[in-house]
């Protein structure tokens, strides 16, 4: 890459020689080894600084490549191997996706019991549910999806106790929106200052050609000592902006509960006004305790730890199926019963999670300047304007259903439910490849990033050919748990084979989101869903008019199609993040 000599220190991999030859066909060895060029000049070996050689991640991707459409099929035979790889994708993975899907499974219980007091009081549940969703989800998804991300990178950082240097060609990926070199560096001059605050007040700089013992210092703080907690700044910043947020939307929830409502297609004389403005009041309530809690996901997510959230969204799941039917019916608070139940839910599921969180880091910043607010709301903003897109799309959809009468909103809840709970399962696999990745590319293991994604990809497909086979059966013959109503009955089973049928592209899209947040690709995931709004929302205004319930749903699957398509392209040109596969 360049003229000038390179150190072998500037080559370092950190990924292991056991995973590296393996790959490649050659003798595993227990240590890590730095890239060196090869006979021929060509940099494609690596020694281990005692005369032993060994392929670098260019080898053994196969050399250098045009397109990215290889990770694919990359080490395709070992897609269902439990090695080292598949049993750390699935011991993130699979505790997330039963997290994920915990709470939709709750929305399903919620909507089953109202389901037995009549087709107005679901039909407004779910347009409520719907507007619940769309405004948290404005500030969810990039708040969740941009902590995770930045817990992992100065996790990785933090446990290295080191800043590594981008060469000039990493420079050019997409993590020029949120720079994690310069975070490393930040974070290496924060551990020493802590250290040693004598040398923190030389004004000392963290570089490269800083001495031994201050890299041992910036060491030994970031692992804090046995015992002792350390303190991540990215944690601390979820909290603070989760908390802000949870507040502001439940004012706006409250104040702006009738005006939603209406854009969603309830009039004034609708049956579902009442029921549906009664249950979004009470359940916005719960909005702080959604959006902290959220947070806090986002944060044992980047530490790898998707146990925690499980437990403590199981356990707030639990008391909201319990509570509901003594609510709905023994007290007879119909949709206000159901709604009170979740709000209480929501808020036991924060108090576990935060009595963890507290023994686990410091939570208590030094200074304020340590939270680097400025990364956080930046990078948080592209994701913004992307869920922004999602969000309009969705409601739109929603929206257009109700519009079509309680019928067809009935029918629309239930399907969408069903489509979301089983969709979210790949999004355990998102999490799984964003907390790796992330990881991988904080410590410039492109090696790493490579494999991780072609398996993440692969369990993808896997995963949503079973979800097809599954949602299938299950909705056309256990449709009647939601509703008695035939005519709610007959329309869901038009749906079946959109909901059923788009499970695979629906696995791929959400887990081609956790790659690209774990490569900080915010800037393309942003202007991509932009591009794939400007094709749904005429599609869904036109087939709606034509087609009513099921043209909303082939409008829905172009949606996805669409959205799969965006992050394959981006992968398949080698762009962005990807351009080191042409190295």
């Amino acid at each position: 890459k360049s003229s000038a000599p390179e150190s072998m220190e500037d080559h370092q991999l950190t990924t292991t020689v056991t995973a590296a030859a393996a790959g490649c066909g050659g003798a595993p060895v227990s240590e890590p080894v730095v890239a060196a060029e090869d006979g021929n000049g060509n940099g494609n070996a690596a020694g281990d600084g005692d005369g032993h050689w060994a392929p670098t991640a260019t080898a053994l991707l196969g050399g250098p490549r045009r397109t990215g459409l290889h990770l694919f099929v990359l080490n395709a035979r070992r897609a269902l191997r439990l090695d080292e790889l598949g049993v750390e994708v699935l011991r993130i993975a699979v505790p997330a996706s039963l997290a994920l899907t915990a709470d939709p499974l709750a929305s399903l219980v919620d909507t089953a019991f109202i389901g037995r007091i009549g087709p107005v009081e679901i039909a407004a549940v779910g347009v409520s549910i719907a507007v619940f969703n769309q405004v948290m989800k404005v500030c969810i998804y990039p708040l969740v999806s941009v902590t995770t991300s930045f817990v992992a990178e100065e996790d990785a950082i933090l446990s290295k106790g080191f800043a590594g240097e981008e060469d000039d060609d990493d420079g050019k990926v997409a993590k020029a929106h949120c720079d994690s070199a310069a975070v490393a560096a930040d974070l290496e001059k924060q551990q020493v200052a802590d250290a040693d605050p004598a040398k923190a007040s030389d004004g000392e700089d963290s570089t490269p050609a800083r001495s031994t013992d201050d890299k041992k210092a910036a060491a030994a703080a970031a692992t804090g000592g046995k015992g002792k907690r350390r303190f991540v700044p990215s944690v601390t910043s979820a909290l603070i902006v989760g908390a802000l947020l949870g507040l502001l939307q439940a004012v706006f929830l409250v104040a702006a509960g009738k005006p939603l409502l209406r854009i969603m297609g309830i009039k004034p004389g609708s049956p579902m006004l009442i029921p549906a403005l009664r249950y979004l009041v009470v359940r916005s309530l719960g909005a702080p305790a959604v959006l902290l809690s959220l947070a806090m996901q986002g944060v044992f997510r980047g530490f790898k730890d998707t146990k925690t959230p499980l437990y403590a969204t199981v356990a707030g799941d639990l008391a909201n199926i319990a509570l509901d039917p003594i609510l709905i019916f023994s007290c007879r608070l119909g949709v206000v019963g159901a709604a009170i139940a979740h709000v209480i839910s929501q808020y036991l599921i924060t108090l576990i999670m935060l009595c963890k969180l507290v023994r686990k880091v410091d939570v208590i910043p030094s200074s304020l300047k340590s939270l680097k607010f400025r990364r956080f709301i930046g990078c948080g903003f592209l994701l913004l304007a992307r869920v922004v897109a999602v969000t309009f799309c969705v409601t739109m959809a929603a929206s257009l259903a109700a519009r079509h009468g309680t019928t067809a909103m009935a029918a629309f809840q239930i399907c969408a439910q069903v489509w979301l709970a089983t969709s979210l399962l790949a999004d355990g696999l998102a999490v799984a490849g964003q907390a790796m990745i992330a990881s991988a590319f904080a410590r410039r293991d492109h090696y790493k990033v490579a494999v991780t994604t072609a398996r993440v990809l692969q369990l993808a497909v896997v995963l949503g050919a079973g979800l097809t086979a599954v949602v299938a059966a299950g909705m056309w013959f256990g449709a009647g748990v939601f509703t008695s109503d035939a005519a709610v009955l007959a329309t869901i089973r038009k749906g079946v084979p959109f909901v059923a049928g788009t499970q695979t592209i629906n696995t791929l899209a959400f887990v081609f989101d956790g790659i690209n947040f774990g490569a900080s690709d915010y800037a393309f995931a942003a202007y991509s869903m932009v591009g794939v709004a400007a094709v749904t929302i005429p599609c869904l205004i036109l087939l709606s008019s034509h087609g009513g319930f099921v043209g909303i749903w082939v409008a829905l699957t172009i949606y996805m199609s669409v959205r799969a398509f965006a992050s394959t392209w981006r992968m398949g040109a080698a762009r962005g993040p990807w351009t080191f596969l042409r190295r």
